[in-house]
């Protein structure tokens, strides 16, 4: 009898002494984070973005004047002194060189003094005129010495025209002594320097205008055939935040022979104050009212045998399955139509290995 109530007290004690261990091992494992609680996966996600679908082509461009002339003395000479330098702006009207005007202002002189002798000639010439009409009326002189009066007081209108014309182009050739801008702009070039002898309309002065800037491209031929039908839009390397319309206003006829490319010149409508002249900047052409795609790697797409998906990390860190439509494989890249919404985040590494429900840490970047 004391042999069965000293095994049975054994048996008890052995039940109550495991039953002690295991509360202390569960305890232990929900404080110090145990085996038997689960850490959510770090995942590699990235957001969708939709744009113009199709092929999107960027080159580089050039901020150029649509006008930029060559500007020169109306006269030739001796360069007396230049005004501007080059990256000078200059408003319309403003002196840009001038030429020694010596000569000039002897022409001058001159012109006036033979316009002063024409006109006296011409009070003569129209006294004598006047005076043989009236003796002729009165039949005390021929029709003959009339009409000799009458010529030379014609002659002498004509040599005073000619005086005053001549003064007039004297004048102005004075005044063509100065070069002075035609319109508001920036002078890009100078040709010029004092004491320098130039004849009349040789090159001088570079002037591009600030009213119209356009993009200067140059393009493959293989874009020809497509740019005129296709949108641009102009980012500058100083601003990247910032793109402007661009619209094709000429396209060269024939290809540069060196490059084998054309050259396209895109006017800037929207340009403001800073877009200068001479920046760089990029031209991106899409073809028009194409469909807004988004890009994602080939590595986010997973097909669970009902069709292409993507996992969408919602706003409660936990995965969504979601269909899409692949509109085409690019490479590395799908382009997808339809299926997430912008600014999705989908999971583009590691997609094979999760389920649906499960909760995850997204990052944008990887960690070694």
């Amino acid at each position: 009898m004391f042999t069965l109530r000293a095994s049975h007290f054994s048996n008890l004690a052995r039940i109550s002494l495991a039953m002690s261990l295991g509360a202390a091992l569960a305890g232990c494992g929900k404080a110090n984070g145990g085996p038997g609680e689960l850490v959510a996966p770090r995942v590699l996600v990235q957001e969708i973005h939709y744009a113009p679908a199709g092929d999107t082509h960027s080159f580089i461009a050039a901020i150029r004047s649509r006008i930029e002339t060559d500007q020169g003395f109306r006269v030739g000479g001796k360069i007396a002194t230049r005004l501007v330098e080059t990256g000078q702006r200059v408003t319309a009207g403003q002196p840009l060189g001038k030429i020694d005007d010596v000569d000039l202002r002897l022409q001058k002189q001159q012109a006036d003094a033979e316009l002063a002798a024409s006109k006296t000639a011409l009070d003569q010439a129209l006294a004598d005129d006047r005076r043989a009409a009236e003796l002729l009326a009165k039949g005390w002189t021929t029709q003959a010495a009339y009409d000799r009066a009458h010529a030379a007081a014609a002659e002498a209108r004509g040599r005073n025209l000619r005086a005053r014309r001549a003064v007039e182009l004297a004048a102005n050739s004075l005044d063509y002594a100065t070069l002075r801008a035609d319109a508001d702009g920036v002078v890009t070039a100078t040709f010029i320097e004092a004491g320098q002898v130039v004849a009349a309309g040789q090159q001088a002065i570079r002037l591009a205008r600030l009213a119209e800037k356009e993009a200067v491209v140059a393009l493959p031929e293989t874009f020809v055939g497509q740019v005129r039908n296709w949108d641009a839009r102009l980012t500058l390397w100083s601003q990247p935040g910032r793109s402007y319309r661009a619209m094709l206003r000429e396209l060269a006829p024939a290809a540069d022979p060196v490059t084998r490319t054309f050259e396209a010149r895109f006017s800037l409508p929207d340009a403001d104050d800073k877009v200068d002249l001479g920046m760089s900047a990029t031209l991106t052409i899409a073809p028009r009212k194409s469909e807004p795609v988004a890009r994602a790697p080939l590595s986010a797409l997973i097909d669970q045998g009902r069709g292409s998906a993507l996992w969408v990390v919602a706003s409660d860190d936990r995965l969504e399955l979601k269909p899409v439509a692949v509109r085409r494989y690019d490479g590395r890249d799908v382009e997808i139509s339809s299926g997430v919404a912008e600014g999705d985040k989908v999971v583009i590494l590691g997609a094979q290995k999760l389920e649906a429900g499960e909760k995850v840490r997204p990052t944008t970047q990887l960690a070694f």
